[in-house]
Formats: structure tokens, C-alpha cells, sequence
């Protein structure tokens, strides 16, 4: 048996109240005690004026862009047009996706990740070396045309299968499956009880098409030969595709940047199946209008954090988001804010009863932040400045 007892100028625990002075005792790789003070019998590490917290927790990325050096199109692109240097990018011969993916699960690690939602476009076996059940494979189905269904489903039964225990379903957005494909996914996640995840209400360029069936989507779906114009009836909402994915265990919905009130009710309402997964600074680089994230928050949805992609930001930390966002909704508790980046992020994966907080029984997964000069506030040395976690 192995146990070890840290002490550290706070802990946070997450699920309860900062403890000054606080001690974490792990036996085995699993958090055995949490309290004010050690037991007699401990021997004890102090670490110091750091703040001891759960690692972090990424619910979105797409660690295939992992290689790229910065994002992809210019700050404040339209959608349908950085979709277009996405083709581009992944059309090159150069590309190493398993070199990229290996990368950006190290860069993970790094800045303190402990478990990530990714969008799988590569074969699980690109993953394994990788994943000890803290990566959730979310595997891709892009199919907009009526003909392209069978094909797709065929094809996400056979990725399902190899990924095994990491298996989730993604069908990516409604601007690139069609409503019967999406169908057929969620009954697919239902009878073998699988999460899925699905990006919406990402941009006004989605709302018209799924409104009137034009604009730059539809443009786009054109100049592919991908469009079927009879594949989404007018009027059709984000909040269609939302009951959709309600009928799944569990389900994000990414971005979700131009939700509705009703829209917003609803992820409420389903919030113990539902979650809504917020991407600041990817958000930032297409210059969308205001987060809802307040709205969210009152309303009651799970909301968490994830990174996007190299495509669309500069880095995959996750604490970057973490600081862009309290910069940017100062009226949201800090203490929120970090519940959103761990607890609120294991939950939305299906981890919470393993990760997200410092709790007996969860994995000794911690990350520690030096306090600098605010010895007196938990919270000033995660949400400002640039100081970078140290990592167990």
C-alpha cells in the first residue's frame, strides 16, 4: 500500500468550501481523506503556498488540428468560411494525425487536464497507447445527403464497436447530417446507452439555414455537392435537433452560442442528460455575439468548459478558457467558474463519480497553482494572471 499526505495553503475541493490550510491524503492512487489536518500517523508533504485542486477537465476538442501552430482563417471569419480552411487543411498530404494527437494530449497533460471530450475523425487505435479511461471518443458522422445515411450508420456501428468502452456518438452539426442519419445515431446511442455529443447553435449562418435553407451553409453544401434541399423542412430550430439528442443518456451540445430562451429551458430541464459545453476563446475568434453564459447559469444548465481546437484558438489550455471567461462575465462566481472547468465537465463526460473533485473514493488526479502574493484568496492565482498549474 502506498499513501501519501499533501498539505497545501488551500484546498478546493469543488463539491464543498475552500480549506486554508487544507489536507489531502491518497492511498493507491485514490483520495483516501480530505480535511483541516492530517492524522497523527501521516507523514506529511507541504507543499507551500500553492492552491491543491481536481485536474481539469476539456469537454471539447478536436486534437486531429493538435499539429497546427495557429488557428486556421483570420480573427472574425464567418463559420461557413474558416469550415472552408478546415477542407483545405485537411486535404494536405503532410498531415500526421496520430503525431497530432499524441501532441495534444501531452500539451493536455501539461496544463493540467485530466479527462477530455474529443471529436474522433481517427480510428480509436490512434488513442490507445493514450487513454486510461479519462478520454471519451466522441466518433464523427458527417452525411447531409438522404443517399449518404445508410453508409454513414454502417460506418458509426463499425468505429462504435472498435472503440469500445471510450465510445461516444457525434453527429457533427445540422449543417452536415441529415435529420434521419441524426435519427438513426440517437437510437443507436440508446440501445447501447453511449453519449453523444453535437455542435449547435454555433452560428447565425446555422440558424438561417435551418430557418429558410439558404445562405452561406447552404452555398457551401452547393459548391460540394452535398446539398439536398429537401433534407431539413423550414422553420426548423436548434431546439429540434436539442429533443433529438435528449432521447441519449447523455449528451453535449457544443457551443451553443445562439441558444434561445426556450432553447436555454430546455438544457435546463434535461440537465441531468444534458449539457452545454462553452469554448471562450474560440467563441472570441469568430467574433460572435455575447456568450449567454449568465442566461445559462440562472436557468440552471450544466455548463463546462472546453478548447476547441488549434484550428480555432492558439492553445489547448483549458485554464486559459477558464481566465478569458472570468474576464469576460465578471459576474459569475469564481467559484462557479471552477466548478464549470472540473465537477461540471466530469459530469457532462460521465466521470463525476471518479473525477472532477477532491472527494474520498475519486482519483488522485490534483493539479496545484502557486499562490503568489494572494495567500488570502484560493481563487486569484486560478482565474488571474498566467502562472501555470503544477501537475501530479
Amino acid at each position: 500500500m502506498t499513501q501519501q499526505t499533501l498539505r497545501a495553503r488551500w484546498v478546493l475541493p469543488i463539491d464543498g468550501p475552500p480549506i486554508e490550510g487544507g489536507c489531502v491524503t491518497l492511498r493507491d492512487g485514490v483520495i483516501a481523506a480530505v480535511g483541516q489536518r492530517a492524522t497523527e500517523a501521516d507523514a506529511v508533504t507541504d507543499l507551500g503556498d500553492v492552491v491543491l485542486l481536481p485536474a481539469l477537465v476539456n469537454a471539447h476538442t478536436h486534437l486531429e488540428f493538435s499539429g497546427l501552430t495557429k488557428p486556421l482563417g483570420l480573427t472574425g471569419m464567418s463559420l461557413p468560411a474558416w469550415i472552408r480552411s478546415v477542407i483545405a487543411d485537411r486535404g494536405r498530404g503532410d498531415r500526421d494525425p496520430a503525431a497530432a494527437i499524441a501532441a495534444g494530449l501531452q500539451e493536455s497533460r501539461n496544463a493540467g487536464v485530466g479527462a477530455i471530450g474529443e471529436i474522433a475523425t481517427s480510428l480509436a487505435a490512434l488513442y490507445e497507447a493514450n487513454n486510461d479511461g479519462s478520454l471519451l471518443l466522441f466518433q464523427e458522422a458527417i452525411g447531409f445527403s438522404a443517399g449518404r445515411v445508410d453508409s454513414v450508420f454502417a460506418e458509426m456501428e463499425r468505429r462504435v464497436e472498435l472503440a469500445g468502452a471510450a465510445a461516444g456518438i457525434s453527429p457533427h452539426a445540422p449543417y452536415t447530417v441529415h435529420p434521419r442519419l441524426l435519427e438513426r445515431l440517437v437510437d443507436l446511442a440508446v440501445e447501447r446507452c453511449l453519449p453523444m455529443a453535437m455542435h449547435l447553435a454555433e452560428s447565425r449562418e446555422e440558424l438561417e439555414l435551418l430557418r429558410d435553407g439558404t445562405g452561406p451553409f447552404q452555398e457551401l453544401l452547393a459548391d460540394r455537392s452535398m446539398w439536398d434541399a429537401s433534407a431539413i423542412p423550414r422553420d426548423s430550430r436548434v431546439l429540434d435537433y436539442m429533443r433529438q439528442l435528449s432521447r441519449a443518456e447523455r449528451s453535449l451540445v457544443i457551443h451553443g452560442n445562439y441558444l434561445d430562451a426556450e432553447e436555454i429551458a430546455f438544457a435546463a430541464n434535461q440537465r441531468e442528460r444534458m449539457s452545454v459545453v462553452y469554448c471562450p476563446r474560440t467563441h472570441a475568434y469568430f467574433g460572435h455575439e455575447s456568450y449567454p453564459l449568465v442566461a445559462m447559469l440562472d436557468a440552471g444548465v450544466r455548463v463546462a468548459f472546453g478548447t476547441d481546437s488549434r484550428a480555432s484558438n492558439p492553445d489547448l489550455n483549458l485554464l486559459s478558457e477558464v481566465r478569458f471567461a472570468a474576464a469576460h462575465h465578471p459576474g459569475v462566481a469564481p467559484a462557479t467558474l471552477l466548478r464549470m472547468a472540473t465537477l461540471d465537465g466530469a459530469a457532462a463526460l460521465g466521470l463525476a463519480g471518479s473525477l472532477g473533485s477532491i472527494a474520498i473514493g475519486k482519483a488522485a488526479r490534483l493539479i496545484a497553482m502557486p499562490c503568489g502574493a494572494e495567500k488570502h484568496d484560493p481563487y486569484a492565482p486560478l482565474l488571474g494572471g498566467s502562472e501555470q498549474p503544477i501537475v501530479f
